[in-house]
């Protein structure tokens, strides 16, 4: 948590990259991220509700 007049920590893209709907992918999200954090990197994962793809997006610490 940031005190006040503390700026929070910022995210930078690094890159993005769609896929097709897998349940799978949460799972490799989760590893990633658990795997790699001391690189400071983090994985998100995002999906799209009407067509059901699903987006993984990588950010530098």
């Amino acid at each position: 948590m940031t005190k006040p007049g503390e700026q929070k920590p910022q995210l930078k893209l690094i890159a993005t990259r769609s896929f097709g709907e897998s349940d799978e992918l949460y799972r490799v999200v989760d590893f990633l991220n658990k795997t790699l954090k001391h690189k400071k990197v983090l994985f998100g994962l995002t999906k799209d509700g009407k067509t059901g793809e699903m987006m993984i997006s990588i950010y530098e610490t």
